[in-house]
């Protein structure tokens, strides 16, 4: 059964384009031009990925994506905008996208985007025999339930925070630049996109540090990039 995907676009010929693009690369594909529809479709939990334009009539992208995630942290997310400016990509990724990109953007580079997101959500759903659960002290991750716990109290992740903890737990101590991790853990590198990095850790060190009792894991070396460290 071929992947569904949502394009919420109010630019009928880019979601046009998007559509024919995607269903040419075996992909069933939904779309709607305004944010209530688009609200609608994506609260129906029908699609394997939604993508969202910042900027729509009635509702927009964020709030669509904000209230997806109240229910749903493992859908993958991602923004379209032609908004260029830091604040608002950051705005996204911190309201739970996964990913974004900037209008305008080569096609190749979306279906390559999606793919990725895709390979990475497989990855999860696939038994890992190999895959044991981590633990440090109280703290434990657990790849095949792709649950993180402190004290027997789940820790509510969206599916991109559970990677990121997961892939620098598995290497302590060792720092990562925001490239690494970009190549390791969304599957893909290019210039300009660092910031994803940024806003998920620091969604994923809010959340963590939320925890009573819970020391500082996720550690910032300043220049260089970021380490898992329980000390």
């Amino acid at each position: 059964m071929s992947q569904k995907i949502l394009i919420v676009e109010d630019e009928v010929d880019l979601a046009n384009l998007i559509e024919i693009t995607l269903k040419n690369a075996g992909f069933s594909v939904s779309k709607a031009n305004d944010g209530k529809l688009g609200l609608e479709l994506a609260l129906s939990g029908q699609f394997d990925l939604i993508m969202l334009d910042i900027m729509l009539p009635h509702v927009d992208g964020l709030e669509i994506c904000r209230q997806v995630r109240i229910n749903d942290a493992s859908t993958p997310i991602m923004m379209l905008t032609a908004r260029d400016t830091e604040t608002d990509r950051i705005m996204g990724l911190n309201m739970g996208a996964d990913d974004y990109l900037t209008k305008p953007f080569s096609i190749r580079e979306l279906e390559a985007r999606i793919k990725a997101m895709f390979r990475r959500a497989q990855v999860v759903t696939q038994v890992q025999p190999t895959s044991q659960e981590i633990k440090f002290g109280d703290l434990s991750i657990e790849p095949e339930r792709h649950k993180v716990s402190f004290n027997d109290k789940v820790i509510d992740l969206t599916s991109t925070e559970f990677d990121l903890i997961h892939f620098l737990a598995k290497n302590p101590g060792q720092v990562f630049s925001r490239s690494q991790l970009l190549d390791s853990v969304w599957g893909y590198n290019h210039l300009g996109y660092e910031h994803t990095v940024n806003s998920h850790i620091n969604r994923l060190r809010a959340k963590l540090e939320a925890c009573a009792d819970l020391p500082k894991v996720v550690h910032t070396i300043w220049g260089v990039g970021y380490k898992f460290e329980f000390l």
